[in-house]
Formats: C-alpha cells, structure tokens, sequence
C-alpha cells in the first residue's frame, strides 16, 4: 500500500484517537514511504513535549502530553521485524500519558500483574467497573474517546495492554486464551464483575473471554474478528501478527486459533456485537454470525462506518456505552 493509502486508510482511527486531523495530515502528506511513517510520528510526539516544557499551566502542558502520548502510540503502526523502534515508542507513549494523567486526573492509577499493564480512571465509588481490551497493534493510549464515555456514566474504567499490545509488545507475544489474562486484570482490580469492550482484535479477546471467564457480565465487541482465515489475510495484517507473534509459524498457529464458532453458544452474558458496513478486510469474518450464535447476542450494524467506526461514533458509541451500563446493573449518572 502507498503511503498516501495508508495514511487515508487510517485517518479516521487516529482522529478518534485524539489527533488532529490538520496535524495528521501534514505530518502524513510529507512521507515519502511507510519507512518514514515512524520517525515523522515520534518527531510529532516530541513537539508535544517541547510545547508541554513551554506550557504557561499544568493544565495545558497534561493536554500535550495526552496528545504526544497518541503520536507515540501511532509511530508503532507501521509493523517491522525489528520491534526495537515500535518498542521506544510504545515507551514514550507510556510515560507520556502517564504524565498527562498526573495532572488531569490525578486519582488514576497503574495496575500491573502477570501479562497485563494499565490505567484505572474513574471515582473510587464508581457504579461499575468497565475494562477496554485493544487489537493487534492497538494500546491502552488509543481509546479515550471509548473510555471518557464510560466515566461520564459513571463507571471506573481500566484500559489495558495485554500480552503483545501497547507497552508489552517488546517483551510479550499474543496469545489465544486472553481470558487468563482477563481473569489476572479481575483479580488485580479487587471487583466482583466487569463489562467489556473489545476493539478489533480485542473484539476476539472480549468475546473469548466473555465465554470462559465467569466474573464478566456484559461484553462490547467493536469491529471484532468471528474468524480468521491466515492465508487470505492482506500482507498488512501478515506483518503485525508475525511481529507481535515472535515468527510466522507462530502468527499463523495464533490465526488459526481465532475462530469463535464453537465458543459462540458458550457466552451466556449480554454481548452486543458493532459493525461498519464499510469494513472489508481480506480473511476477517465480521462479528454478524458472533450476535447470532450467542445466545444473548445483539448486534449493531454501521452501514457506512469503517473498522473501529472512528469517524460515527455518534451513531454506536453512546448507544453502546448506555446498553453495556445497563446491563451492569445501572443506568449511569
């Protein structure tokens, strides 16, 4: 794909993330090739920093730094068998939001256990908890909007990197059974039950562990993978699972495992199911036949929305938020 198809490809999923869709563009249109992708965003992030140094309030400069914290994020879009560089900036995406939340929400706490790190937002006597689970080369920096949603309910939220997301990418491999890690992030959190949301990858991840761990009540899957069919997938989606798998051997076991045919019938919780119509991806089921086989399944089609739906998130997200609230047992503040 050419660097300027890339770039369009994922515009709306970086402005839903928080970027500006001006400074995206100008850093995007001087790329002369994906190689170029990573240095252009860490560049990017960095001048965020320097206007945080500058900043004339600490309020403004913890807006900076939320904001270099989704360039850091981005610059490890672009897959490479070296995870060196992705790794550094994964890195910096971490300190960066955790100095943004220093000052903006300074009761949020990081939470780590065995194959997991993140962020608890949210007031001590929240009215539920809700955990975010990204994709294959997402993070706990990119869904904000996702989870600022949940915390205007009233909810405390946990956004989490997993094995081979985000800050672990470097040291940990994806893996099928992310209902074990879910099951470590309940145990950590000291709650009796969560809700959860799913995005691409994590889509998998929530519904697997919506089957197979108990303590989850509700699951939110956003543009989640029913199936995986590896030699169909575009090269794209190849390069990401090798790299965040450790090998192709091991991407392609991984691949094979996704597949929620028979652990469909199994989830016995609420599970709404989000789709765009305009997701179209090579070897990707989309989550229609996950809402039907569920037994409480529902499902939300998008027609003009993209994978993730960054650019409607007015037509799904606060539905979503308000249907997963509710399932939980309350209506929200």
């Amino acid at each position: 794909m050419s660097v300027a198809g890339f770039a369009e490809a994922n515009l709306s999923r970086a402005t839903a993330a928080g970027l500006d869709p001006h400074e995206y563009r100008r850093v995007t249109a001087g790329l002369a090739s994906l190689d170029d992708w990573p240095d252009a965003f860490v560049r990017a992030g960095r001048r965020h920093l320097d206007l945080a140094r500058a900043a004339a309030s600490a309020v403004s400069a913890g807006e900076h730094h939320r904001t270099a914290a989704r360039w850091f994020h981005f610059a490890a879009l672009v897959p490479h068998p070296d995870r060196a560089p992705a790794a550094l900036a994964a890195a910096e995406a971490d300190a960066a939001m955790g100095r943004a939340l220093e000052v903006l929400e300074p009761e949020a706490r990081r939470i780590e256990g065995p194959g997991f790190t993140g962020r608890l937002r949210g007031p001590a006597d929240a009215v539920a908890t809700v955990v975010i689970v990204p994709g294959m080369d997402s993070g706990k920096e990119e869904f904000h909007a996702v989870a600022d949603t949940f915390l205007r309910r009233g909810a405390a939220v946990f956004a989490m990197d997993g094995p081979g997301q985000g800050a672990l990418a470097a040291t940990t491999v994806v893996r099928p059974d992310y209902h074990r890690v879910v099951g470590d992030v309940i145990d950590a959190l000291g709650v009796e039950g969560i809700g959860l949301v799913g995005l691409s990858l994590g889509g998998y991840y929530a519904a697997e562990s919506a089957a197979r761990e108990p303590r989850v009540r509700a699951a939110v899957t956003v543009s989640g993978p029913f199936r995986l069919d590896w030699d169909a997938l575009p090269a794209f989606v190849h390069d990401t699972l090798t790299q965040r798998a450790g090998g192709a051997g091991a991407a392609r076991d991984f691949a094979r495992h996704v597949d929620l045919t028979d652990l469909a019938p199994r989830i016995a919780v609420p599970l709404l199911v989000v789709d765009g119509g305009r997701d179209v991806i090579p070897g990707v089921v989309n989550g229609e036949p996950l809402a039907r086989l569920a037994p409480r399944g529902e499902y939300l089609l998008v027609p003009y929305a993209d994978h993730l739906l960054g650019e409607a998130h007015p037509d799904w997200l606060p539905a979503a938020a308000d249907w997963l609230m509710a399932r939980l047992g309350t209506s929200g503040r």
